[in-house]
């Protein structure tokens, strides 16, 4: 009994030591099990926070057994392009090839220009056409969605931005095509005796921001990446996928353009800043296209001709007569002003958020150093850089010295791009500047430089707030990248009574910011007014804005026969009266300037909504969208066949056709079709904390015995 009893009291250590050898293997087990998935957790965060714009999506297109595959649908497109005066005018051809054996719906979200008028939509298949009609919105996708779910073929367009638009085609036979015909007008722009177009073919993803809407209010279709928030309701709307050109059929997404030039005006030179051009002159037209045929759609394509030397036009009206109605377009350029140097106080403003790694930030601190170049002794300045939050280099404006001057200098040259485009807070930042002591020099002419590629989802806000901050300041903004949003640098801009440019790519720094920093040395003209002769009459814009050195004045009115003169008149430089008279008997002929007219006045409804905080005039909108045949916020055009050619066994398919990366753009900006949700996060999460309550336990075990 005792020798049993003695037996048994010497195993009990023997257990205990075993016990806390294992009970401490298992801690350390836990807690290291605890920290690898914490390292795990990070990028499902990153993943499920879509918001985030550094955050690819991290599944590609699959198949069924989940292999990698190109998207079914194959996209060619063809832009036809006639330039007539100031008018351009594109017959935009897309072609959605089925290369899958299954019934598809292509959903393609592409850019067009900032100031596109989309006036007709027509629908090929096989040997038939089908014409597009001008729908209300709501009626558009009803027509539509009918169409589809029962079979027929249909296809629909709709504007998102005014430089984004949604197309849709159902009902795709396998192995087949469908093709698509836009015809949309653009002005062309006409400043220092240089035209210019730009054709965008592709997008940098937008930032999305403010918090994310609950489920029930998203309403609407949706097939992007991003998730509505408070900020951008359509976040889903305007978020195509963003792929590689690789990742795409090597056919796909390819386009063929050719621009007709009827300038009437002999031609300096005809040049492309990122692309290499054939011409081939016919008389006083000229016909331009790229060298290489058909170019990828990675990079917009942007067209500038010159007129020879002394023959650049100084006046020009046109005329067209529309539903029983006279139009009359007028442009004016006003001559050389006397040079006036005032001291400023100018601060820039330059994008470092994700969407500009690559490229895009070397060409924003290089921009950003050729107007530091600019300052003079006189001058004050500032530079803040903006990403997820703002960053000012000093704590107000501070005199243009050799000292100041280099370490903004050195500050500029370590910028890099990361973080979100939480621009809001940059432009309150930038347009409540005041002095240290809070008091304003009168003298200076305070002017913000706004550096970025303009992509964010929010540009309604955005304008709103330069409407109510701008004060006595001036916003000029320069567009970066092979894909800039040339809607925000224009409004921007526009609201902020400057003026703006775009840099394609490294070589072409000089001649746009050269313009830009030469104009912004002061107005060229203020206080315009412009008196027609016949009364009534109904001119956009309705009251100019101020003109900037070798920027034209450009009016289109309804009402008005080309009869009598125009009368202009504004305050130069100097202060002394400007007055132009033009005489509207010479005026030649022009197509379509009832559809500028049209998209004029629903812009300025729309401009006057935005600033009186109400909601727009959808039912005139509507009425005049329609009357002109015009796509707008509230009209879409839609095209339905009328003969069923799907069954209802045989299933269909929606493919959401993706954009491609722009060129120089960094790959985190890539967005990848995604089935992941943010469950992998939750489950993560649990276990880590299933870890970590384990540990304690084992702890607070190990602290008893």
């Amino acid at each position: 009994m005792m020798l049993s009893t003695t037996l048994l009291r010497l195993s009990v250590p023997a257990k205990t030591t075993t016990r806390a050898r294992l009970r401490r293997f298992m801690e350390g087990i836990t807690l290291w099990l605890a920290f690898l998935l914490l390292l795990f957790v990070q990028p499902l965060y990153a993943e499920a926070n879509v918001a985030d714009e550094l955050q690819p999506g991290l599944l590609h297109f699959t198949d069924s057994r989940g292999n990698w595959q190109a998207p079914a649908l194959v996209l060619e497109s063809d832009f036809d392009v006639t330039v007539s005066g100031l008018i351009s005018d594109t017959r935009l051809t897309r072609r959605f090839r089925n290369t899958s054996d299954d019934w598809r719906e292509g959903v393609f979200v592409f850019p067009l220009p900032e100031k596109a008028s989309v006036y007709a939509l027509a629908m090929t298949v096989g040997e038939r056409t089908i014409i597009g009609e001008v729908r209300p919105k709501e009626q558009a996708r009803h027509e539509y969605a009918e169409a589809r779910d029962s079979g027929r073929q249909a296809a629909t367009v709709e504007q998102q931005r005014p430089n984004l638009f949604t197309s849709r085609v159902a009902n795709i036979p396998p192995g087949e095509d469908i093709t698509i015909e836009l015809r949309y007008q653009q002005p062309v722009d006409y400043r220092n005796g240089q035209f210019s177009l730009r054709l965008p073919t592709t997008l940098t993803p937008r930032y999305m921001p403010g918090p994310l809407l609950p489920t029930g209010e998203v309403s609407g279709w949706s097939e992007g990446w991003a998730i509505a928030t408070r900020d951008v309701p359509d976040a889903d709307a305007i978020s195509p996928f963003t792929v590689r050109p690789e990742d795409v059929s090597a056919d796909s997404h390819r386009a063929r353009i050719s621009v007709s030039l009827n300038a009437g005006l002999e031609l300096a030179d005809v040049t492309s800043p990122g692309h290499d051009l054939e011409t081939r002159a016919d008389g006083r037209q000229v016909h331009v296209s790229p060298s290489e045929g058909t170019v990828l759609m990675n990079r917009d394509f942007v067209l500038r001709w010159r007129p020879v030397r002394g023959s650049e036009p100084v006046a020009a009206v046109f005329h067209e007569q529309f539903g029983g109605e006279d139009y009359l377009m007028t442009m004016v350029v006003p001559g050389a002003a006397p040079d006036q140097t005032l001291p400023r106080e100018l601060v820039f403003v330059i994008d470092t958020s994700g969407s500009m790694a690559g490229e895009s930030i070397r060409q924003a601190r290089q921009a950003l150093g050729r107007g530091l170049d600019t300052l003079s002794s006189e001058d004050r300045f500032n530079v803040i850089q903006f990403n997820s939050q703002p960053h000012a280099l000093f704590m107000a404006p501070v005199p243009a010295n050799g000292n100041n001057l280099a370490r903004a200098r050195r500050y500029v040259s370590r910028l890099q791009a990361e973080g979100g485009t939480e621009m809001s807070s940059a432009l309150s930042l930038a347009l409540s500047g005041d002095r240290v002591d809070g008091t304003e020099d009168a003298a200076r002419v305070r002017q913000v430089v706004f550096i970025t590629d303009g992509a964010v989802g929010n540009e309604a806000e955005l304008f709103r707030q330069i409407h109510e901050q701008l004060g006595n300041r001036r916003l000029f903004t320069v567009g970066i990248g092979s894909a800039p949003n040339m809607h925000f640098m224009r409004e921007a801009a526009r609201w902020g009574r400057g003026t703006y440019t775009a840099v394609s790519n490294p070589s072409d720094l000089g001649g746009p910011l050269e313009a830009l920093f030469s104009a912004m040395e002061a107005p060229m003209l203020t206080g315009l007014r412009t008196e027609w002769p016949a009364a009534g009459a109904e001119v956009y814009p309705e009251r100019p804005g101020d003109l900037f050195r070798g920027e034209p004045l450009v009016q289109v009115v309804r009402g008005v026969p080309p009869e009598g003169q125009l009368s202009i008149t504004g305050l130069a430089p100097d202060g002394r009266r400007w007055e132009r008279k033009l005489d509207l008997r010479q005026s030649a002929g022009g197509a379509g300037l009832h559809r500028r007219w049209a998209r004029a006045k629903i812009d300025s409804l729309l401009d006057r909504a935005r600033v009186q905080g109400e909601q727009p005039d959808q039912k005139q909108i509507v009425r005049l969208a329609m009357a002109h045949s015009l796509m707008s916020p509230f009209t879409s055009f839609v095209a339905v066949d009328s003969t069923p050619v799907r069954s209802g066994d045989d299933p269909l398919f929606a493919d959401s056709v993706p954009t491609l990366l722009p060129a120089g753009t960094s790959a985190g900006m890539l967005r990848y079709p995604q089935t992941a949700t943010i469950s992998p996060l939750l489950i993560a999460l649990a276990l880590v904390g299933l870890m970590f309550s384990g540990a304690i336990v084992l702890l607070r075990g190990r602290v008893a015995l």
